[in-house]
């Protein structure tokens, strides 16, 4: 048995090819059904997301059920394979399972560390459950894959750190004010990375968000949207004074708050800390106010070095994922591999006992002036022989599969021992 993905990711294919192999949550439900035209893969999981689509399956014959798979995304969501195939990625076993370890974890991720994948993972795995698509093999590789997941996000610091100019806005209030329930936001302007670290902010358990805008229309849209309040742009002296964290990425060609003015405000606020985030190109605060204590400004450039800074310790943090990528791989596969030999102790000891069971009935018919306690001694007596012949072949097998020649081993021992020809 072996484990196999196919697939394609944000790292080999365009938007627009993977767009047009991605599965809805119900399409999803409906491709197990179609997947059973393909008998090839015994056991299959989907996982589908805006940046990837893969396949996973348990199979023996690794070249038919690479091309069953191809044929399946190419037959279920009506395109030609020669539109996708040579974005497509082939990896087997041990390569797979490490695949989807790095995967679950993030590691594969667009964003080293970004939490979504790991949901989308388990949600994936228990469609393929629900529609009984898996078995013994991949309920353990994607269990075990949850686990190394969980086991890096607690060993590591993969996740700590902001990496996006939004995040890294929120990472940096948080050091400034520590508690973040019960603080006031004025956002002014309506650009998208503003609003998005906004509303970062306002997860993050912020009491009020006010927004200003020149347009007064936008400004209450976009306060409706957040469950903030608009404010009028002329009027924001007034709101200062109550305000916290303040994020401005206006259109205006110059400054549109200077040191006075912030200075008389932080008067006003008896001297509580004051957060800026300008993040307009052309800059909308004037970097003196940096000169006032207990006031912080953090430009767009500030923001990405932060991000560039954190990111950076996300590589190193990756490098101890790897390594515990690694090793939970390895113990993985140890296991699957003693799953190889299951089957060939099992003929094993089928055949000793059907031969044990053939020549015990032929002797016995002889025998037949022997008592039945005699008889069911040389029934024990048998048994007992059977099993102490095949002791140190079994244990043995068990030991040798995990070493680099063990299926080798398994079919030397089927050949010396007939195991899959005649039982006679």
């Amino acid at each position: 048995m072996t484990v196999l993905l196919v697939g394609l990711s944000h790292k080999t294919a365009p938007v627009e090819i993977r767009e047009k192999l991605a599965f809805s949550e119900r399409s999803l439900k409906s491709s197990f059904a179609y997947l059973n035209n393909y008998p090839e893969l015994k056991e299959k999981v989907i996982l589908s997301t805006c940046n990837r689509v893969e396949l996973y399956a348990e199979a023996k014959e690794l070249e038919a059920a690479v091309q069953s798979i191809k044929n399946f995304l190419a037959s279920y969501h009506n395109i030609s394979l020669g539109e996708f195939e040579k974005y497509l990625y082939s990896l087997y076993h041990q390569e797979a399972i490490t695949h989807l370890f790095r995967v679950s974890s993030s590691m594969d991720s667009m964003i080293v560390g970004e939490p979504q994948i790991l949901g989308q993972v388990k949600d994936a795995y228990l469609l393929a459950r629900e529609a009984n698509a898996t078995g013994i093999v991949l309920n353990q590789v994607f269990e075990k894959a949850f686990s190394v997941a969980k086991l890096i996000r607690t060993e590591t610091r993969i996740c700590e750190s902001a990496v996006s100019v939004s995040f890294a806005a929120v990472e940096l209030a948080k050091k400034i004010f520590g508690e973040l329930r019960g603080k006031t936001v004025l956002l002014i302007g309506a650009g998208e990375m503003a609003e998005l670290a906004a509303r970062h902010l306002s997860n993050q358990g912020v009491e009020t968000i006010l927004v200003a805008n020149r347009t007064f229309d936008r400004a209450q849209e976009l306060a409706n949207e957040m469950g903030g309040k608009a404010v009028r742009f002329d009027g924001l002296e007034k709101e200062l004074p109550h305000t916290d964290i303040v994020i401005s990425s206006t259109a205006a060609p110059h400054y549109i708050m200077g040191k006075n003015l912030i200075a008389n405000i932080l008067k006003a606020r008896k001297n509580r800390p004051m957060f800026f985030i300008d993040i307009a190109v052309p800059r909308n605060i004037d970097p003196a106010i940096n000169e006032i204590d207990n006031v912080y400004l953090y430009d767009i450039d500030d923001l990405h070095n932060v991000v560039e800074a954190n990111l950076k310790e996300r590589e190193k943090e990756a490098l101890r994922g790897e390594e515990i990528i690694r090793k939970e791989t390895l113990n993985l596969i140890r296991w699957l591999e003693t799953l190889n030999a299951v089957p060939t102790i099992k003929l094993l000891r089928d055949k000793a006992e059907r031969i044990r069971s053939q020549e015990i009935e032929k002797t016995l018919r002889r025998l037949n002036h022997l008592s039945e306690k005699d008889k069911e001694a040389i029934n024990v007596l048998t048994m007992s022989i059977i099993n102490k012949i095949l002791h140190n072949p079994i244990v043995n097998i068990k030991k040798e599969i995990e070493s680099p020649n063990g299926f080798q081993l398994l079919d030397l021992t089927k050949r010396l021992f007939d195991l899959e020809g005649n039982l006679d």
